[in-house]
């Protein structure tokens, strides 16, 4: 059908995609160049984007800074944010955008075809006409701020402190420059977020002229996803970039030259003084195009990726496990193959490491391709990773993110570049041939380390070693600046500053139109289903164990998660949870140790995976808490799964010291690196362990308890190892009982009954024995235990950062609050527009959240990457006072319901789902109270808010507190408070 006509665009290539099921057809405008992907298929969960090469010329962030001021109003919408006006009265499924080294992507997604338009058009103008001001650079990118002529200058804006954000995380900074490494003389070797050091060089010419540039119809690459009508899609296209002329927006990205050595390159990170902060050691290769010329780019690709999970992929993979066995370590560090960018990279090495080590670690990693060239590829491990990488092809299982915006990134990563966007998404032949391949013997993975590792001069190791003044450095270096600035502008200057602030201070302020918000298109009241969506669920039993089976259109997957209820131990053992988890499954049994265990589990299944779950049961303040073994398979190999699991709960080995310490070291750097990109979640289990047994057990679990715990149990391995075997024995022999068990199904029904049998097998070979366990529990535990459940009303948590995560926490049950659907409209109405406006875009910060536990009754405040700590406290006490006082007219209400619903009906995944009324079940959260909740969400009042907000109110005075980040802040913050302050890292 090539030469067809649609709306201006011409059909230049058309086939049926089975893999995706999908037909896809790609369109070029014949006015302009735009290039359209369109894949139409029965998934309601409809996708479009739209992507422009924007490749920087410097790290001053431009691209990430235009990413954020183009969603800040437009020609046809001409209010001050567009987006959060979608967030609020949209039934989106995605809606935001994304910045990469040389590409920025605004994707939407949604299932309801009118929701999904007005999405499009939105975002459509918004790329192409935005209404781009002085002030929207300021506020999105950087400005001066100065309360006074004679007060402290600083800067502000929202991406520069997300990237302040980002550049206090050890992780990210690695991650930044090894890839810089590798790409010197191109844009990747820049930093397309933005290096706050350089930021503030942007100038708002700069930034206007990036968008001339590369935000036209000739530099873009539409994509469409769906159940929609094609034609449909391409109209709305078409309507915005007819008035656009061709142009030649110069925005080719070139290849890096090959180095003809390697090099070696080293930088710092913040940390602590005193702190035992350890040097990060990477080596990285360059490697071919990501998808190279010729007729075999998808194999090549597709034979990077096995290589990566054959190396690293499993913790019995060749290079993982000599990495983390060396002892140079504690955890893998490096990205892996990064295969988003025009060519590919891969990055490899190891945290925790003495700063002289690094020849040691470059060393096992060479060794260990070196043996595999010479030895060839373990079987094992080469059917393990093609399995997993198969596995994955197939299932397309994208957890929240929707599987057609998973494809459209995938397909940017070749078509982006003038390559031929099936050949990403087209994997059948590739596999094939593969197989085929590696069937005959031939040396697929031994010859692509022997070219592209070890002949390979093009590699670099960066070390990035800690600096405990480089915190210090840096601020008394933007100090300098700032001074300088500040001699340089002189008195006049610095007042025309403080009014400049005062003006962007005073427009943030002032509420747009109701004339112009009216011209956000949205839903109506009227639009949203009465009714919820009901999961289907069949309650079973089998010889004391409780199944429940979930028949769903699974695609021929089987999905178990298996359950173990913690409350049958006691509390004490609960930080044991997560590492109990990973012993079972990466320690080995009986019958085959770990190596071996690790590769049945991946070339046999879809992987298995340990978990917990916790929450309060409804209306009864108890907790209902869950050991969980997550695993899948295809239906055919449902019976392996069950095997497998059979043989990890009745034999389990627990006997292996010098592994489980490796685990722990895991664990424990693992969560360190969290506390920077993850602060916020670890605030608010913070918070909420103060207020349910729950709780308690989720910040055991996985926050700053068991950040403590882990560094305890690492020495107590070394000293007590004969205790540590034994709570790991005792926990599963209390643990593990077949009336202990919930075993939780989702496939479709003939899944469902090809898996019965091997299910009901293996419940019957569980233990039915209970221990008693109370008098086995190890003195130091418990006196560890004692000391965590004492959380103080106001807490500082520091670390070497530059930004902090501000929360507070009420609650609301204590004060005779009893939930109502109306509470979820007004907590979602807070954080899209009260904590929105006063604390992202007056304030700075990246975001703020509320999250309600509708369960227990608990509201909690949290703020991200946020440059403020006491006045970000203020603004929660202010956002209740508003919520107690609040007027709203119609318009503004249906769109807060609408947001509302829209969480209420999040779109889900066959998995996903099943867990989901798992989760509901245990909580008691049946159907008829789910309904109950959405008609009460659907009937919400302005004077239902207003009651949820003077309780709100009313439990400021008796809020909890905990604040994270920087250290000067929160010590200085704490002594204040009369409240104590630890140091984290």
């Amino acid at each position: 059908m090539s030469g067809v006509h649609v709306h201006g665009f011409e059909l230049v290539q058309e086939q049926e995609l089975p893999e995706l099921h999908s037909r896809v057809r790609l369109y070029r405008h014949l006015k302009t160049g735009a290039r359209y992907l369109s894949l139409t298929n029965d998934d309601e969960n409809k996708v479009f984007g739209v992507s422009f090469r924007t490749p920087p010329s410097d790290s001053t962030g431009v691209a990430h800074i235009l990413e954020h001021s183009v969603l800040c109003g437009s020609r046809k919408y001409p209010v001050k944010e567009p987006f959060v006006e979608l967030l609020k009265g949209s039934m989106k499924t995605f809606l935001n955008a994304f910045t990469f080294p040389d590409k920025t992507c605004y994707p939407v997604a949604s299932t309801n075809l009118r929701d999904f338009y007005n999405l499009m058009d939105v975002y459509l103008d918004a790329v192409f006409f935005p209404r781009l001001t002085e002030e929207i650079f300021k506020q999105e990118g950087w400005h001066f701020e100065a309360e006074s002529a004679e007060g402290p200058l600083s800067y502000k804006g929202v991406v520069y402190n997300e990237m302040r954000g980002a550049y206090s995380s050890p992780d990210s900074l690695l991650h930044e420059h090894s890839q810089h490494s590798i790409f010197p003389d191109m844009t990747y070797g820049l930093d397309s977020g933005g290096d706050p050091r350089v930021i503030p060089q942007l100038t708002f010419e700069q930034f206007m002229d990036f968008h001339r540039t590369y935000y036209h119809p000739s530099n873009a690459w539409f994509y469409a996803y769906g159940d929609d009508p094609e034609e449909d899609r391409l109209a709305k296209a078409a309507e915005y970039i007819e008035e656009f002329q061709a142009i030649e927006p110069g925005s080719d990205v070139p290849l890096q030259a090959k180095f003809s050595a390697p090099k070696e390159i080293t930088e710092y990170y913040a940390a602590s003084e005193d702190s035992e902060s350890k040097a990060m050691v990477t080596v990285n290769w360059l490697l071919p195009e990501t998808f190279p010329e010729g007729e075999k780019a998808g194999e090549v690709n597709l034979s990077f990726n096995m290589l990566e999970h054959l190396l690293i992929g499993l913790p019995a993979s060749p290079l993982r496990k000599a990495l983390i066995e060396s002892g140079l370590g504690d955890d893998v560090a490096g990205v892996g193959l990064e295969a988003d960018l025009r060519q590919m990279y891969f990055s490899t090495g190891l945290k925790g490491v003495k700063p002289e080590d690094g020849d040691a670690v470059q060393a096992v990693i060479e060794g260990v391709f070196k043996d595999i060239v010479e030895n060839g590829a373990p079987r094992n491990a080469v059917e393990a990773a093609f399995n997993s990488v198969e596995f994955e092809l197939r299932e397309q299982n994208t957890g929240s993110f929707p599987r057609g915006l998973y494809i459209m990134v995938r397909t940017l990563s070749g078509w982006l570049y003038d390559k031929d966007p099936v050949e990403a998404m087209a994997f059948e032949d590739d596999l094939a041939s593969l197989r085929r391949r590696i069937d005959s013997g031939e040396r697929v993975f031994e010859d692509l380390i022997r070219t592209h590792f070890l002949e390979n001069p093009h590699r670099t190791r960066v070390t990035l070693l800690p600096d405990a003044t480089l915190g210090e450095k840096l601020q008394t270096e933007d100090a300098g600046k700032l001074e300088v600035i500040r001699q340089s502008v002189g008195a006049e200057g610095m007042e025309r500053i403080v009014e400049e602030a005062k003006e962007l201070e005073r427009l943030q302020g002032t509420p747009d139109s109701a004339k112009d918000l009216a011209t956000i298109p949205r839903l109506q009241l009227e639009d949203l289903d009465k009714e919820n969506r009901t999961i289907p669920v069949t309650e079973k039993s089998h010889a004391g164990a409780k199944i429940l089976e979930h028949a769903l259109d699974a695609r021929g997957i089987v999905y178990l998660d298996l359950g173990f209820d913690m409350l049958s131990i006691p509390d004490e053992y609960a930080p044991f949870i997560p590492l109990y988890g990973r012993a079972l499954l990466e320690m080995g049994t009986q019958r085959r140790d770990f190596v071996d265990l690790g590769m049945q589990i991946a070339s046999r299944t879809g992987g298995i995976d340990p978990g917990f779950f916790t929450a309060t049961i409804r209306g009864t303040g108890r907790p209902t808490a869950w050991f969980l073994l997550r695993g899948k398979a295809t239906r055919d190999k449902g019976h392996y799964l069950a095997d497998i699991l059979g043989e990890v709960l009745t034999e389990p080995n627990f006997d292996n010291q010098s592994r489980f310490k490796q685990i722990v070291l895991e664990e424990k750097a693992r969560l360190e690196h969290r506390l920077v990109p993850a602060g916020h979640m670890m605030v608010a289990n913070r918070l909420m362990a103060r207020f349910s047994q729950a709780g308690q057990l989720d910040e055991r679990m996985s926050g700053v308890s068991q950040l403590f715990f882990l560094r305890e149990l690492a020495q107590k391995v070394d000293n007590a190892w004969d205790e540590v075997r034994c709570s790991l024995e005792t926990i599963h022999a209390s643990l593990v009982r077949r009336t202990n068990c919930l075993a939780n199904v989702t496939a479709e029904e003939a899944g469902l009954a090809a898996f019965e049998l091997p299910l009901t097998s293996m419940l019957d070979a569980l233990s039915d024995e209970k221990m008693a366990v109370e008098e086995t529990l190890p003195e130091w535990l418990h006196a560890f235990a004692a000391n965590e459940l004492v959380v103080p009303d106001t807490e500082g948590l520091s670390i070497p950062a530059q930004v902090n995560y501000v929360g507070k926490a009420l609650d609301l049950a204590a004060l005779g609050y009893t939930f109502h659907g109306s509470a979820s409209v007004a907590a979602k109405y807070l954080r899209n527009g009260f904590l929105w406006d006063r604390i992202r875009v007056q304030g700075g910060a990246y975001g703020a959240f509320t999250m309600l536990d509708r369960m227990r009754g608990v509201l909690a405040f949290c703020s991200y990457r946020d440059p403020n700590l006491e006045r970000t406290l203020e603004v929660y006490d202010e956002s209740a006072k508003h919520l107690a006082e609040l007027e709203m007219d119609e318009d503004a209400r249906s769109k807060a319901i609408i947001g509302s619903i829209s969480d209420l009906d999040a779109y889900m995944l066959p998995d996903a789902k099943g867990y989901a009324s798992m989760a509901r079940y245990l909580t008691a959260d049946t159907d008829a109270l789910r309904q109950r909740m959405r008609e009460e969400i659907l009937a919400t009042t302005v004077e239902d808010m207003r009651r949820f907000g003077q309780v709100v109110n009313q439990g400021m005075a008796q809020a909890k507190i905990t604040v994270l980040g920087d250290k000067n802040a929160i010590d200085d913050y704490c002594m204040r408070q009369g409240a104590q302050a630890t140091k984290l890292l």
